[in-house]
């Protein structure tokens, strides 16, 4: 359902039904691990897929910077350039 390198590939499946009665699968919650990591100045148009290519040499661990930082919405921790944001160091 999900590819290999999504934030949701391991996370466990439920078996349920919609408001329909139709079948759906929905995902357990995901607890975040803890991270270490370096602290990042935003700058002005900084994106976390070109911050993750940077760091990791792959844009697709965008998401591994929002985790690391607790993000529900990740555009939020670029978009107030001088803002302090943590790039894990794996």
């Amino acid at each position: 359902m999900f590819l290999d390198t999504s934030r949701y590939a391991q996370v466990a499946q439920d078996d349920t039904t919609d408001a329909q009665g139709r079948p759906v699968k929905a995902l357990r919650l995901r607890r975040l691990p803890y991270v270490i990591g370096d602290p990042h100045a935003v700058t002005d148009h900084d994106r976390l897929d070109v911050l993750a290519q940077a760091s990791h040499a792959d844009g697709t661990r965008f998401w591994h910077i929002a985790d690391a930082n607790t993000a529900l919405d990740a555009r939020e921790l670029v978009a107030v350039p001088g803002d302090t944001l943590t790039l894990p160091r794996t």
